[in-house]
């Protein structure tokens, strides 16, 4: 009988080593440049679930099916108007069962992303009022997404005054190495969203959302070029907007704890921790708009916090089951052991989801659109010539070790 707990043990614990195989066969074949890949499942949006959306709408975007990547992205909104809301039944049962048998619940700035690539699926078609519908949902979510982000930390701060000091080095470990912005808002969204308005004549919003952009990104001197053009309400005249993402935002990986409990004994838990991409490399002539590892890592922080008081909780009762299922005098109390053990084994796996294709950094350049300019644009002939001289374009770039995509978009 101990044989078969320690097979199901040695099973059940592949389960989060399965996810990240397979996000990282996802992120290898983005690498390469196949975006429609064996391990993406295509049918229809409504079939597909929170992560395959994003997955498959930005593969989409980058096939440079703008219509179909626009309604996977919809979809996605349609299902998570809010995903700052909690549910009483996903926590119960990621505490009984573990969060792996949840459905993937998106990150606040998974929705911003989806916000940003809307932007650039809508500019591709030229669809300009849509645009403007995207920019104004996008940021009513992300005043929403602040106010419970700053909820969310001050609660996290009264639940670790609770538990005990080895516990707290845990959920303290690491952390003050990680970089991370103030706030969890998206400045190329921002940026973008301003680019948007300035070159349409919308001054007054241009200055809205360009000073955010600025607020988020100070040291940024394109962001202040466009945000002064703005202010003083004059169009910008033959600019090129290049803004290139490289790498790959951070993955998680599973990570095991035990901590010695009185009465009970010992128990084991389990966390994520972060896996950070090799540092890209950044292009020329740019400067930085977004750090994706920061952004993420802004947000992944409070909730690491959370998943790793969830899980001690759920061990500590489990454990208890265990022991108590051990300790009766019943003739089935071996037996009783062993299923309460193979239940706390395959109820403690932690979810190690996320976005893998989204990029590390999102760069920006601005020159102005000149011949001159344009022979020394670190670009191929081809997107040379669809830029021409003159005239304001933004330019879409996605490096990967090995390959890069490109999208032009010719702007009013």
């Amino acid at each position: 009988m101990r044989k078969i707990f320690y097979l199901c043990l040695f099973l059940l614990c592949g389960c989060a080593a399965s996810v990240q195989s397979h996000l990282d066969t996802i992120q290898n074949d983005f690498s390469n440049g196949q975006f429609e890949s064996e391990t993406l499942n295509n049918s229809e949006p409504a079939k597909q679930n929170n992560l395959e959306l994003l997955i498959n709408g930005t593969a989409l975007f980058h096939k440079n099916k703008f219509q179909e990547s626009d309604s996977v992205f919809e979809e996605f909104n349609k299902r998570n108007l809010s995903s700052t809301d909690s549910s009483v039944t996903r926590e119960a049962t990621g505490l009984l069962f573990g969060q792996g048998i949840n459905s993937y619940k998106p990150y606040m700035m998974d929705s911003l992303f989806v916000s940003y690539y809307q932007i650039w699926d809508l500019l591709a078609m030229n669809d300009l009022e849509n645009v403007r519908v995207v920019i104004n949902q996008s940021y009513n979510r992300q005043q929403d997404m602040s106010i419970k982000y700053k909820k969310l930390i001050e609660e996290n701060k009264d639940k670790i005054k609770s538990e005990n000091t080895e516990l707290k080095n845990i959920i303290d470990a690491n952390t003050a190495d990680w970089l991370a912005f103030n706030d969890i808002m998206n400045p190329a969204l921002m940026y973008l969203s301003g680019i948007y308005f300035l070159t349409i004549g919308d001054y007054e919003n241009a200055t809205t959302y360009l000073k955010r952009a600025s607020g988020m990104v100070p040291d940024n001197t394109f962001i202040k070029q466009d945000l002064e053009l703005a202010q003083q309400r004059q169009k910008p005249n033959n600019i090129i907007w290049t803004f290139t993402e490289t790498g790959f935002a951070p993955r998680l990986q599973e990570r095991n704890a035990g901590l010695f409990l009185p009465p009970i004994g010992m128990i084991y838990f389990s966390f994520s921790e972060p896996i950070f991409g090799n540092k890209s490399v950044k292009p020329k002539n740019a400067q930085m708009l977004a750090n994706v590892d920061a952004m993420f890592i802004t947000e992944y922080g409070e909730y690491r916090t959370n998943e790793i008081l969830r899980s001690y909780t759920s061990a500590v009762s489990k454990a208890t089951l265990q022991a108590t299922m051990y300790n009766s005098h019943s003739s089935s109390a071996p037996l009783m052991g062993i299923l309460s053990s193979i239940y706390t084994v395959s109820s403690s796996n932690t979810d190690v989801r996320t976005w893998a294709t989204l990029p590390q950094y999102i760069y920006v350049s601005r020159i102005e659109n000149t011949k001159s300019n344009l022979n020394n644009l670190d670009v191929n002939d081809t997107i040379k010539s669809e830029l021409k001289a003159g005239g304001n374009n933004l330019l879409y770039v996605r490096t990967a070790p090995n390959t890069i995509d490109t999208k032009v978009i010719r702007l009013k």
